[in-house]
């Protein structure tokens, strides 16, 4: 359906796979990668088949994402969604079924007793030099899995998708979330979005996920951007285009 941001990821595939979807910064690192709609895309489809298959999970389930602002911490919101997983990011892994974690955060992440995934967050997605013990390398596991997902069991609009701050949502309250957020902020076509705002608000969903699928513009987010000077953002935002920099006031 339409009006889950699954069905918004596909109504954008159809209408032009080929345009930027997300442009992701580590300003501590130099890093800058730039995905399409259809290369994110596969990389939902190739996640969600990793959850399904190899780590058995299962609509209704709660996954724990401890993941800064990065373009697979999209990835992984898609796809636990598109399984029919409630995902909480930012919360307790000893009460959720699976757990995601990235390099800083694996000993908080141990507490979680399902099943354990560790991110290396380095650029080019690269994996761990050496994996993390109890923990599945998420990049070293999930390119042998398919471009294309096809859930086992079907998931509802209505059915949770989302824990954030003890308040949930479905998918469709997230597909009217990032719809209010598009039209608050008049996003239209050949706009671009800038956030640097973490994914465990809802300002930071709205801005570097949610809107951007209702308004089927490109979002450009940035991790550390706090290292950037007053210049160097400018420079950024004329070289990305952007149009609209979400801001803590504004999200």
């Amino acid at each position: 359906m339409v009006g889950t941001p699954g069905g918004l990821l596909s109504a954008a595939l159809v209408a032009d796979g080929a345009r930027p979807f997300t442009t992701f910064y580590d300003d501590a690192t130099g890093e800058r990668v730039e995905l399409s709609v259809a290369t994110f895309d596969n990389w939902v489809a190739k996640t969600a088949n990793l959850l399904q298959d190899d780590l058995g999970a299962e609509p209704g389930q709660r996954a724990a994402l401890l993941l800064p602002a990065h373009w697979q911490t999209q990835v992984w919101l898609m796809a636990c969604w598109a399984v029919g997983l409630i995902v909480v990011p930012g919360g307790a892994p000893a009460d959720a079924d699976l757990v995601v974690s990235g390099p800083d955060t694996l000993d908080e992440a141990r507490a979680c007793g399902g099943e354990r995934v560790a991110l290396a967050l380095r650029p080019m997605g690269a994996r761990f030099a050496d994996a993390p013990e109890g923990f599945l390398d998420y990049a070293a596991e999930v390119a042998g899995h398919g471009d294309r997902f096809v859930p086992y069991v079907p998931t509802a609009p209505d059915a949770p998708a989302l824990d954030l701050g003890g308040r949930e949502y479905s998918a469709a309250e997230l597909a009217e979330v990032g719809a209010d957020a598009a039209k608050e902020w008049g996003l239209t076509s050949g706009d671009r979005l800038l956030s640097a705002l973490p994914f465990t608000r809802e300002s930071g969903l709205r801005a570097g996920l949610l809107a951007p699928l209702a308004a089927s513009v490109p979002v450009v987010l940035c991790r550390n951007i706090e290292r950037l000077d007053e210049s160097a953002l400018e420079r950024r935002i004329s070289t990305e285009r952007v149009t609209r920099t979400i801001t803590d006031s504004e999200g």
